[in-house]
Order: C-alpha cells, then sequence, then structure tokens
C-alpha cells in the first residue's frame, strides 16, 4: 500500500512539473526559502544560549 501511494505522489509531482513548470519552480523556491529561514533561526537560538 505504501508503495503505491509513493509511486502516485511521484507521479502527481511530475505531472506537476510538466504541466505548470513555473508554478512547480516557484513553489519549490518558497519550500527552500522556508527551510533555510528555520535553519537561519535555529542557528540564531542556539547561539544565543552561549
Amino acid at each position: 500500500m505504501k508503495k503505491i501511494v509513493g509511486l502516485v505522489l511521484i507521479a502527481l509531482l511530475i505531472f506537476f512539473i510538466v504541466a505548470q513548470p513555473d508554478a512547480a519552480a516557484n513553489s519549490l523556491q518558497n519550500i527552500i526559502a522556508f527551510l533555510r529561514n528555520a535553519a537561519e533561526s535555529i542557528v540564531r537560538f542556539f547561539t544565543s544560549l552561549v
């Protein structure tokens, strides 16, 4: 069951990239920006503890 769900998610991701590449790129940029901000916040937190 997990394997089928994983394959469906990958297929939907590929479809999204092919059908709307600009939107897919924008979504990826937003995810990367979110992860970068989260990492910077964690580093700032631990730096302030020292």
